[in-house]
Protein backbone atom coordinates (compact mmCIF):
# COMPACT_ATOMS: atom_id res chain seq x y z
CA UNK A 1 0.00 0.00 0.00
CA UNK A 2 1.37 3.17 -1.03
CA UNK A 3 0.62 4.86 2.57
CA UNK A 4 2.58 2.41 4.12
CA UNK A 5 5.27 2.50 1.85
CA UNK A 6 5.42 6.16 2.58
CA UNK A 7 5.61 6.20 5.76
CA UNK A 8 8.23 3.65 5.87
CA UNK A 9 10.10 5.70 3.70
CA UNK A 10 10.06 8.96 6.07
CA UNK A 11 10.03 6.78 9.31
CA UNK A 12 11.90 3.67 9.20
CA UNK A 13 10.70 0.36 9.38
CA UNK A 14 11.35 0.38 13.75
CA UNK A 15 8.66 3.18 14.02
CA UNK A 16 6.24 1.35 11.19
CA UNK A 17 4.90 -1.62 12.54
CA UNK A 18 2.68 -4.09 10.48
CA UNK A 19 1.65 -7.63 10.29
CA UNK A 20 2.88 -9.89 13.27
CA UNK A 21 4.87 -6.96 14.46
CA UNK A 22 1.71 -5.29 15.76
CA UNK A 23 1.15 -5.99 19.51
CA UNK A 24 -1.76 -7.66 20.88
CA UNK A 25 -2.49 -4.52 22.93
CA UNK A 26 -3.11 -2.52 20.16
CA UNK A 27 -6.81 -4.03 20.21
CA UNK A 28 -8.52 -2.58 22.92
CA UNK A 29 -8.44 -0.14 25.57
CA UNK A 30 -9.43 -1.39 29.34
CA UNK A 31 -12.65 -2.19 28.32
CA UNK A 32 -11.78 -4.99 26.29
CA UNK A 33 -14.61 -4.17 23.79
CA UNK A 34 -12.16 -3.33 20.76
CA UNK A 35 -11.59 -6.38 18.27
CA UNK A 36 -9.27 -5.84 15.35
CA UNK A 37 -5.84 -4.74 14.92
CA UNK A 38 -4.68 -1.68 13.15
CA UNK A 39 -3.09 -1.31 9.38
CA UNK A 40 -0.21 -0.20 11.33
CA UNK A 41 1.04 0.89 14.33
CA UNK A 42 3.15 3.72 14.42
CA UNK A 43 5.62 4.50 17.54
CA UNK A 44 6.78 8.60 16.78
CA UNK A 45 9.71 9.31 18.90
CA UNK A 46 9.85 13.23 18.35
CA UNK A 47 6.81 15.37 17.69
CA UNK A 48 8.22 16.05 13.86
CA UNK A 49 7.53 12.24 13.16
CA UNK A 50 3.87 12.86 14.82
CA UNK A 51 3.46 15.64 12.14
CA UNK A 52 4.75 13.35 9.41
CA UNK A 53 2.78 10.55 9.75
CA UNK A 54 -0.88 13.03 10.47
CA UNK A 55 0.27 15.02 7.35
CA UNK A 56 0.75 11.49 4.77
CA UNK A 57 -2.43 10.13 6.76
CA UNK A 58 -4.41 12.78 5.91
CA UNK A 59 -3.54 13.16 2.20
CA UNK A 60 -4.60 9.62 2.10
CA UNK A 61 -8.03 10.35 3.65
CA UNK A 62 -7.13 7.42 6.38
CA UNK A 63 -7.93 7.15 9.78
CA UNK A 64 -6.43 7.59 13.19
CA UNK A 65 -6.29 5.94 16.15
CA UNK A 66 -4.14 7.24 19.24
CA UNK A 67 -3.08 4.87 21.59
CA UNK A 68 -1.29 5.71 25.37
CA UNK A 69 -1.71 3.85 27.84
CA UNK A 70 -5.04 2.01 26.99
CA UNK A 71 -6.29 2.63 30.69
CA UNK A 72 -9.74 3.94 28.69
CA UNK A 73 -13.25 2.61 29.75
CA UNK A 74 -15.28 4.15 26.98
CA UNK A 75 -13.74 2.12 23.63
CA UNK A 76 -11.85 5.81 22.76
CA UNK A 77 -8.60 4.02 21.64
CA UNK A 78 -10.29 1.20 19.71
CA UNK A 79 -9.06 0.56 16.03
CA UNK A 80 -10.31 -0.97 13.31
CA UNK A 81 -8.65 -2.85 10.43
CA UNK A 82 -7.96 0.19 8.44
CA UNK A 83 -7.02 2.41 11.26
CA UNK A 84 -3.22 3.43 11.57
CA UNK A 85 -2.33 3.54 15.23
CA UNK A 86 -0.06 6.50 16.12
CA UNK A 87 1.03 4.98 20.09
CA UNK A 88 2.69 7.64 21.88
CA UNK A 89 4.65 5.31 24.25
CA UNK A 90 8.42 6.66 23.01
CA UNK A 91 7.50 10.17 23.07
CA UNK A 92 8.13 10.57 26.73
CA UNK A 93 10.11 12.64 29.39
CA UNK A 94 9.65 15.39 31.51
CA UNK A 95 11.44 18.88 29.85
CA UNK A 96 11.84 20.95 32.71
CA UNK A 97 10.51 21.62 35.84
CA UNK A 98 10.47 25.46 37.00
CA UNK A 99 11.12 25.50 40.60
CA UNK A 100 9.91 29.09 41.10
CA UNK A 101 6.96 29.19 39.11
CA UNK A 102 6.27 25.83 40.02
CA UNK A 103 5.27 24.48 36.75
CA UNK A 104 5.76 21.13 34.69
CA UNK A 105 6.87 20.94 30.86
CA UNK A 106 5.91 17.01 30.62
CA UNK A 107 5.95 14.50 26.84
CA UNK A 108 2.43 12.97 26.56
CA UNK A 109 4.03 9.61 26.45
CA UNK A 110 4.79 10.04 30.42
CA UNK A 111 3.68 7.78 32.45
CA UNK A 112 1.18 9.79 35.44
CA UNK A 113 3.15 8.44 38.17
CA UNK A 114 6.19 8.87 36.56
CA UNK A 115 5.72 12.51 35.74
CA UNK A 116 4.57 12.65 40.12
CA UNK A 117 7.16 11.17 41.22
CA UNK A 118 9.75 13.75 39.32
CA UNK A 119 7.47 16.75 40.82
CA UNK A 120 8.56 14.94 44.17
CA UNK A 121 11.62 15.27 44.29
CA UNK A 122 12.02 19.13 43.77
CA UNK A 123 9.15 19.38 46.54
CA UNK A 124 6.13 19.68 44.61
CA UNK A 125 3.04 17.73 43.96
CA UNK A 126 1.41 17.09 40.30
CA UNK A 127 -2.70 17.58 41.24
CA UNK A 128 -3.75 15.36 38.79
CA UNK A 129 -3.80 11.71 40.52
CA UNK A 130 -6.19 8.73 39.64
CA UNK A 131 -6.38 4.81 40.47
CA UNK A 132 -4.54 4.36 36.42
CA UNK A 133 -1.47 6.38 37.74
CA UNK A 134 1.10 3.67 36.93
CA UNK A 135 0.27 2.91 33.44
CA UNK A 136 -1.64 6.19 32.10
CA UNK A 137 -0.02 8.06 30.33
CA UNK A 138 0.22 12.54 30.63
CA UNK A 139 -1.76 12.72 27.08
CA UNK A 140 -4.36 10.36 28.02
CA UNK A 141 -5.34 12.39 31.27
CA UNK A 142 -5.24 15.65 29.11
CA UNK A 143 -7.27 13.63 26.32
CA UNK A 144 -9.77 12.44 28.44
CA UNK A 145 -9.90 15.52 30.87
CA UNK A 146 -9.75 12.71 33.53
CA UNK A 147 -10.77 13.81 37.06
CA UNK A 148 -9.49 11.67 39.86
CA UNK A 149 -9.33 11.60 43.54
CA UNK A 150 -7.69 15.33 44.12
CA UNK A 151 -10.44 16.79 41.75
CA UNK A 152 -12.21 18.50 45.29
CA UNK A 153 -8.71 20.51 46.01
CA UNK A 154 -7.59 21.09 42.35
CA UNK A 155 -10.19 20.67 40.35
CA UNK A 156 -10.43 18.33 37.15
CA UNK A 157 -7.35 17.94 34.96
CA UNK A 158 -8.18 20.73 32.57
CA UNK A 159 -7.71 23.09 35.91
CA UNK A 160 -4.17 22.24 36.10
CA UNK A 161 -2.98 22.98 32.83
CA UNK A 162 -1.28 26.37 31.51
CA UNK A 163 -0.33 25.02 27.80
CA UNK A 164 0.29 22.24 25.81
CA UNK A 165 1.19 21.35 22.10
CA UNK A 166 -1.03 19.36 19.37
CA UNK A 167 -0.60 18.26 16.31
CA UNK A 168 -3.79 18.51 13.78
CA UNK A 169 -5.23 16.45 11.06
CA UNK A 170 -2.93 18.06 8.45
CA UNK A 171 0.14 17.69 10.28
CA UNK A 172 0.19 21.24 11.58
CA UNK A 173 1.69 21.60 15.17
CA UNK A 174 0.11 24.20 17.54
CA UNK A 175 2.73 24.88 20.18
CA UNK A 176 1.18 26.82 22.85
CA UNK A 177 3.34 25.97 25.55
CA UNK A 178 1.78 29.42 27.76
CA UNK A 179 3.77 29.17 31.10
CA UNK A 180 1.61 32.21 33.14
CA UNK A 181 -1.41 32.39 34.77
CA UNK A 182 -2.76 34.92 33.31
CA UNK A 183 -2.55 34.87 29.31
CA UNK A 184 -6.10 36.28 27.82
CA UNK A 185 -4.70 36.71 24.21
CA UNK A 186 -7.83 35.27 22.28
CA UNK A 187 -9.30 32.01 22.27
CA UNK A 188 -7.82 29.65 24.96
CA UNK A 189 -6.71 27.15 22.09
CA UNK A 190 -5.49 24.21 24.80
CA UNK A 191 -9.09 23.89 25.72
CA UNK A 192 -10.07 22.88 22.34
CA UNK A 193 -8.00 19.51 22.36
CA UNK A 194 -8.56 19.06 26.80
CA UNK A 195 -11.22 16.28 26.70
CA UNK A 196 -11.75 15.79 22.97
CA UNK A 197 -10.11 12.19 22.78
CA UNK A 198 -7.91 12.70 20.10
CA UNK A 199 -10.92 13.75 17.63
CA UNK A 200 -9.89 17.36 17.18
CA UNK A 201 -5.97 16.69 17.10
CA UNK A 202 -2.93 14.98 18.84
CA UNK A 203 -1.63 16.64 22.13
CA UNK A 204 2.11 16.13 22.37
CA UNK A 205 3.37 18.47 25.30
CA UNK A 206 1.93 20.15 28.14
CA UNK A 207 2.54 22.88 30.86
CA UNK A 208 1.42 21.63 34.13
CA UNK A 209 0.90 23.31 37.30
CA UNK A 210 2.44 22.64 40.51
CA UNK A 211 1.66 22.39 44.34
CA UNK A 212 3.85 22.58 47.32
CA UNK A 213 4.34 18.88 48.18
CA UNK A 214 2.41 18.44 51.70
CA UNK A 215 4.24 18.06 54.68
CA UNK A 216 1.72 16.25 56.76
CA UNK A 217 -1.57 14.47 55.62
CA UNK A 218 -4.43 13.15 57.98
CA UNK A 219 -6.52 10.75 56.56
CA UNK A 220 -9.39 8.99 58.21
CA UNK A 221 -11.98 6.36 57.48
CA UNK A 222 -16.15 7.15 58.53
CA UNK A 223 -18.56 4.61 59.46
CA UNK A 224 -22.32 6.54 58.52
CA UNK A 225 -25.58 5.42 58.85
CA UNK A 226 -27.20 7.19 56.07
CA UNK A 227 -26.79 9.21 53.12
CA UNK A 228 -28.17 12.45 54.62
CA UNK A 229 -25.33 12.19 57.09
CA UNK A 230 -23.15 11.92 54.17
CA UNK A 231 -24.14 14.84 53.16
CA UNK A 232 -23.54 16.82 56.37
CA UNK A 233 -20.48 15.42 56.90
CA UNK A 234 -19.23 16.45 53.55
CA UNK A 235 -20.89 20.06 54.46
CA UNK A 236 -18.79 20.50 57.57
CA UNK A 237 -15.81 19.11 56.01
CA UNK A 238 -15.68 21.53 53.71
CA UNK A 239 -16.07 24.06 55.69
CA UNK A 240 -13.88 22.68 59.07
CA UNK A 241 -10.90 20.90 57.48
CA UNK A 242 -8.25 23.15 56.20
CA UNK A 243 -6.63 21.65 53.06
CA UNK A 244 -9.52 19.19 52.49
CA UNK A 245 -8.35 16.97 49.47
CA UNK A 246 -10.12 13.84 49.13
CA UNK A 247 -13.89 12.84 49.81
CA UNK A 248 -14.34 9.25 49.20
CA UNK A 249 -17.36 7.44 49.36
CA UNK A 250 -18.54 3.96 48.83
CA UNK A 251 -21.95 2.07 49.49
CA UNK A 252 -21.90 -0.76 52.39
CA UNK A 253 -22.09 -3.57 49.61
CA UNK A 254 -19.23 -2.48 47.61
CA UNK A 255 -17.48 -1.45 50.88
CA UNK A 256 -17.85 -4.96 52.10
CA UNK A 257 -16.88 -6.62 48.85
CA UNK A 258 -13.45 -4.91 49.13
CA UNK A 259 -12.37 -5.14 52.15
CA UNK A 260 -13.34 -8.96 52.80
CA UNK A 261 -11.47 -9.53 48.82
CA UNK A 262 -8.29 -7.78 50.31
CA UNK A 263 -8.60 -9.21 54.11
CA UNK A 264 -8.61 -5.95 55.68
CA UNK A 265 -10.65 -5.67 58.78
CA UNK A 266 -12.02 -2.07 59.55
CA UNK A 267 -15.23 -1.55 61.99
CA UNK A 268 -16.64 -3.67 64.27
CA UNK A 269 -20.12 -3.70 62.75
CA UNK A 270 -21.63 -3.25 59.69
CA UNK A 271 -22.30 0.43 57.76
CA UNK A 272 -24.46 1.50 54.89
CA UNK A 273 -21.60 3.91 54.08
CA UNK A 274 -17.86 5.04 54.40
CA UNK A 275 -16.29 7.85 53.83
CA UNK A 276 -12.45 8.42 53.13
CA UNK A 277 -11.56 12.13 54.10
CA UNK A 278 -8.27 13.34 53.52
CA UNK A 279 -6.38 16.52 54.86
CA UNK A 280 -2.87 17.83 53.50
CA UNK A 281 -1.70 20.41 56.39
CA UNK A 282 -0.14 20.62 59.72
CA UNK A 283 -3.27 21.78 61.49
CA UNK A 284 -5.64 19.56 63.76
CA UNK A 285 -8.93 20.51 62.65
CA UNK A 286 -9.30 16.89 60.77
CA UNK A 287 -9.32 15.05 64.31
CA UNK A 288 -11.57 18.01 66.01
CA UNK A 289 -14.53 17.78 63.13
CA UNK A 290 -14.65 13.91 63.48
CA UNK A 291 -14.78 14.09 67.74
CA UNK A 292 -17.74 16.41 66.92
CA UNK A 293 -19.46 14.64 64.15
CA UNK A 294 -19.38 11.86 66.12
CA UNK A 295 -20.90 13.67 69.09
CA UNK A 296 -23.35 14.40 67.02
CA UNK A 297 -24.00 11.40 65.62
CA UNK A 298 -23.58 12.15 62.17
CA UNK A 299 -20.73 9.29 62.07
CA UNK A 300 -21.20 5.94 63.92
CA UNK A 301 -17.37 5.40 63.60
CA UNK A 302 -14.37 7.20 62.25
CA UNK A 303 -10.55 5.43 62.19
CA UNK A 304 -7.31 7.97 61.50
CA UNK A 305 -4.49 6.28 59.89
CA UNK A 306 -1.53 6.09 62.41
CA UNK A 307 0.88 5.33 59.69
CA UNK A 308 1.90 5.16 55.79
CA UNK A 309 0.90 1.33 55.87
CA UNK A 310 -2.53 2.11 57.05
CA UNK A 311 -3.08 4.80 55.36
CA UNK A 312 -2.89 2.91 51.82
CA UNK A 313 -4.49 -0.23 53.30
CA UNK A 314 -8.07 2.69 53.64
CA UNK A 315 -7.22 3.43 49.66
CA UNK A 316 -6.73 0.30 49.05
CA UNK A 317 -10.27 -0.94 49.79
CA UNK A 318 -11.37 2.35 47.89
CA UNK A 319 -9.41 1.16 44.66
CA UNK A 320 -11.23 -2.19 44.43
CA UNK A 321 -9.08 -3.80 42.87
CA UNK A 322 -10.57 -7.18 43.55
CA UNK A 323 -13.80 -6.10 40.95
CA UNK A 324 -11.44 -7.05 37.82
CA UNK A 325 -12.20 -10.59 39.05
CA UNK A 326 -15.43 -10.73 38.00
CA UNK A 327 -16.31 -12.06 34.28
CA UNK A 328 -18.01 -8.80 31.47
CA UNK A 329 -17.96 -6.20 34.31
CA UNK A 330 -19.13 -3.14 33.39
CA UNK A 331 -17.83 -0.04 34.76
CA UNK A 332 -20.11 3.14 34.64
CA UNK A 333 -18.86 6.90 35.02
CA UNK A 334 -21.82 9.24 35.97
CA UNK A 335 -22.15 12.48 37.35
CA UNK A 336 -25.11 13.43 39.19
CA UNK A 337 -26.38 16.27 41.31
CA UNK A 338 -24.91 15.12 44.77
CA UNK A 339 -28.44 15.52 46.56
CA UNK A 340 -29.76 12.28 44.99
CA UNK A 341 -26.84 10.18 44.43
CA UNK A 342 -28.30 7.65 46.86
CA UNK A 343 -31.92 7.62 45.37
CA UNK A 344 -29.87 6.90 41.94
CA UNK A 345 -28.13 3.88 43.22
CA UNK A 346 -31.47 2.62 45.07
CA UNK A 347 -33.35 2.76 41.60
CA UNK A 348 -30.60 1.64 39.53
CA UNK A 349 -30.04 -1.31 41.88
CA UNK A 350 -33.73 -1.86 42.23
CA UNK A 351 -34.43 -1.97 38.35
CA UNK A 352 -31.18 -4.28 37.60
CA UNK A 353 -31.99 -6.77 40.48
CA UNK A 354 -36.05 -7.04 39.54
CA UNK A 355 -34.77 -9.12 36.81
CA UNK A 356 -31.45 -10.45 37.47
CA UNK A 357 -31.03 -11.66 40.88
CA UNK A 358 -27.74 -12.69 40.86
CA UNK A 359 -26.10 -9.20 39.69
CA UNK A 360 -23.42 -7.57 41.39
CA UNK A 361 -23.72 -4.15 41.99
CA UNK A 362 -21.05 -1.98 42.92
CA UNK A 363 -20.97 2.10 43.67
CA UNK A 364 -18.65 3.97 44.85
CA UNK A 365 -17.30 8.21 44.09
CA UNK A 366 -15.48 10.64 44.46
CA UNK A 367 -19.17 12.65 45.61
CA UNK A 368 -17.81 15.49 46.42
CA UNK A 369 -17.22 16.82 42.46
CA UNK A 370 -20.84 14.67 42.03
CA UNK A 371 -19.26 11.90 40.23
CA UNK A 372 -20.36 7.97 40.96
CA UNK A 373 -18.82 4.60 39.48
CA UNK A 374 -21.14 1.83 38.98
CA UNK A 375 -19.16 -1.53 38.22
CA UNK A 376 -22.05 -4.18 37.53
CA UNK A 377 -21.09 -8.07 36.69
CA UNK A 378 -24.21 -10.59 36.12
CA UNK A 379 -21.67 -13.23 35.04
CA UNK A 380 -21.10 -14.05 31.25
CA UNK A 381 -23.30 -11.50 29.22
CA UNK A 382 -23.89 -10.92 25.55
CA UNK A 383 -24.16 -7.32 23.72
CA UNK A 384 -27.87 -7.15 24.15
CA UNK A 385 -27.45 -7.29 27.97
CA UNK A 386 -25.17 -4.83 28.32
CA UNK A 387 -27.35 -2.97 26.43
CA UNK A 388 -30.10 -3.43 28.46
CA UNK A 389 -28.15 -2.51 31.74
CA UNK A 390 -26.89 0.63 30.00
CA UNK A 391 -30.06 1.55 29.25
CA UNK A 392 -31.44 1.53 33.20
CA UNK A 393 -28.13 3.36 34.32
CA UNK A 394 -28.47 6.14 31.28
CA UNK A 395 -32.08 6.09 32.00
CA UNK A 396 -31.33 7.62 35.14
CA UNK A 397 -28.90 9.63 34.67
CA UNK A 398 -31.05 11.52 32.11
CA UNK A 399 -33.67 11.37 34.62
CA UNK A 400 -31.65 13.88 37.21
CA UNK A 401 -29.97 15.54 34.52
CA UNK A 402 -26.57 14.35 35.55
CA UNK A 403 -23.84 13.65 32.89
CA UNK A 404 -23.52 10.36 31.12
CA UNK A 405 -19.81 10.38 31.24
CA UNK A 406 -17.85 12.14 34.71
CA UNK A 407 -14.24 11.91 33.86
CA UNK A 408 -13.31 8.89 31.27
CA UNK A 409 -15.27 10.10 28.14
CA UNK A 410 -17.80 9.06 25.57
CA UNK A 411 -15.15 7.11 23.30
CA UNK A 412 -17.66 4.69 21.20
CA UNK A 413 -19.74 2.85 24.03
CA UNK A 414 -21.03 6.03 25.46
CA UNK A 415 -21.46 7.80 22.15
CA UNK A 416 -25.50 6.51 21.56
CA UNK A 417 -26.44 8.29 24.85
CA UNK A 418 -24.59 11.41 24.42
CA UNK A 419 -28.20 13.25 23.78
CA UNK A 420 -28.86 12.24 27.73
CA UNK A 421 -26.62 14.85 28.56
CA UNK A 422 -25.82 17.27 25.49
CA UNK A 423 -28.84 18.91 23.58
CA UNK A 424 -29.10 19.27 19.86
CA UNK A 425 -27.59 22.88 19.58
CA UNK A 426 -24.08 21.58 22.03
CA UNK A 427 -24.04 18.29 19.39
CA UNK A 428 -24.31 20.23 16.69
CA UNK A 429 -21.58 23.06 17.61
CA UNK A 430 -19.42 19.97 18.17
CA UNK A 431 -19.54 18.71 14.69
CA UNK A 432 -19.15 22.11 13.49
CA UNK A 433 -15.41 22.26 15.48
CA UNK A 434 -14.74 18.65 14.48
CA UNK A 435 -15.48 19.53 10.67
CA UNK A 436 -13.40 23.01 11.00
CA UNK A 437 -10.11 21.32 12.26
CA UNK A 438 -10.41 17.63 10.83
CA UNK A 439 -12.46 18.06 7.83
CA UNK A 440 -11.26 15.01 6.13
CA UNK A 441 -12.59 13.39 9.69
CA UNK A 442 -9.70 11.46 9.79
CA UNK A 443 -8.88 11.81 13.68
CA UNK A 444 -10.12 8.93 15.68
CA UNK A 445 -13.71 8.44 13.65
CA UNK A 446 -17.09 7.14 14.95
CA UNK A 447 -15.71 8.54 18.50
CA UNK A 448 -17.88 11.12 20.38
CA UNK A 449 -19.92 11.98 17.60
Amino acid sequence: MKLLESLRNLLGDDVVLTGEHIPEKARSDASRTGRQLPMAYIRPRTVEEVSTTLRLCNSFRNPVVVQGGLTGLAGGANPDDQSIVIAMELLTGIQEIDTVAGTMTVMCGTVLEVAQQAAEVHGFRLPIDLGARGSCHIGGNLATNAGGIRVISSGMTRNNVLGLEAVLADGTVVSSLNRMEKNNCGYDLKQLFIGSEGTLGIITRAVIKLEPLPTHQVTALCALDGFDAVLTLLSQARKGVTGLSAFELMWGPFFRFSSRAIGVRTFETDCPFAVIIEQSGETTCMEELLGRMLEEEVISDALIAKSEAERDRFWLIREGLALTEFPDLIEFDVSLPMTVHDRYVTEVSAALNENLPDIHISAFGHVADGNIHLCVSAGTIDNHLKGWIADIVYDGVRKYQGSISAEHGIGTLKRAYLSYSRNVAEINLMRSIKRTLDPNGILNPGKII
